[in-house]
């Protein structure tokens, strides 16, 4: 029997300056909870990174623990260390706002025994730059961050921001450990087991996190998210196969352009993009700077196709290369107000 409390776990794995802010945040939040606090941070950086950690974790009174290269595992080592009845899974790349955890563990404690968790919404630190507009309008990258600002119960939710009761936790067996990607889908596959053995996930809208903006300060750093992104989908297929769906992967369907008839496409490509350009511009007036911002959001959301095809081959599922995972096409997500960025669409 787990002691009263809540239970804080950080996976790490270099991110020196991001995590020693996070830990900085969580000090008000900590003053802030009714309940004891406790941070468990699970980290395999390499030894001048990790010796940083250990420096931090002493000087903010939290607990550190070496632990395995998989996020998953990371955050299963963290549960397994803890000593209370509820957890908090927050990312290191993450800040805390004031009142993170004293609504988490009211809003858990308030709930009757059908609740196994809770979402708060997570918000990118905005940053006026070209980068930051154009991923705005992406459907895929950090939509799911604010669902929980948009729903009161979800089928899953993003772990850089979700509570749980240990007990729910514990009796589906906690996150999957070896996944296709590093990170990426873990935090799917456990909601969707919470949820499917009856624990739901309820949001609270207040309960804030924010996201450090480096996750979308250069292309590169975007395109790795979409492709692991898309990737986590393929292998969620394998662990859900009955969330398959008909996607037309912008991927797949230039691949096979390309070998039935290479003159197409050019043409292919070009109808492709302006109809996923389109529906990101929205409501927006189409001016030069929206359009191009609209297109250029287009290109790089095709990573995420790109992240699926891949997958599939890898698997050994090329009959996948049409299908694409369903996120949240299902009751158990249920919307306050209709969402603006649907994930995978």
């Amino acid at each position: 029997m787990s002691d009263k409390g809540l239970s804080v776990v950080i996976p790490v794995k270099g991110r020196v300056a991001e995590m020693r802010r996070l830990l900085e945040s969580l000090g008000p939040a900590i003053e802030a909870c009714d309940e004891p606090v406790e941070i468990l941070v699970v980290d395999d950086s390499e030894p001048a990174d990790a010796r940083a950690h250990q420096e931090h974790c002493a000087t903010f009174q939290a607990q550190y623990l070496r632990g395995p290269r998989h996020v998953g595992a990371k955050r299963n080592d963290g549960v397994k260390a803890a000593a209370y009845d509820l957890i908090l899974f927050i990312d290191s790349d993450c800040l805390a706002t004031e009142q993170l955890l004293q609504r988490h563990v009211r809003t858990l404690r308030a709930a009757d025994d059908t609740v196994g968790a809770v979402a708060g919404p997570t918000f990118v630190q905005g940053v006026d730059n070209a980068m930051f507009r154009i991923m705005s309008r992406s459907k895929l990258l950090n939509s799911a961050f604010e669902w929980p600002s948009q729903a009161s119960r979800v089928g899953w939710a993003t772990t850089c921001n979700l509570a749980v009761r240990r007990s729910a936790f514990e009796a589906v067996g906690g996150f999957a450990e070896r996944p296709l990607t590093v990170v990426g889908g873990e935090d799917v596959d456990l909601g969707l087991r919470l949820t499917e053995a009856g624990h739901a996930i309820v949001c609270d809208r207040e309960a804030l996190v924010v996201h450090d903006k480096s996750s979308i300060e250069s292309i590169g750093t975007v395109c790795r998210r979409l492709v692991t992104y898309g990737k986590s989908g393929q292998w969620l297929l394998d662990v859900h196969p009955r969330r398959g769906r008909f996607k037309l992967n912008r991927v797949t369907t230039l691949s096979a352009t390309a070998v039935a008839g290479p003159v197409l496409l050019p043409a292919v490509a070009a109808v492709l993009l302006a109809v996923d350009a389109r529906e990101r511009l929205g409501e927006d007036a189409p001016t030069l700077q929206s359009i191009a911002e609209s297109i250029a959001c287009a290109g790089l959301d095709w990573c995420f196709d790109f992240g699926e095809f891949v997958a599939a081959w890898q698997l050994g599922r090329p009959d996948r290369l049409l299908t694409g995972f369903g996120w949240t096409d299902d009751p158990a997500f249920v919307w306050d107000t209709e969402p603006a960025k649907r994930y995978g669409g």
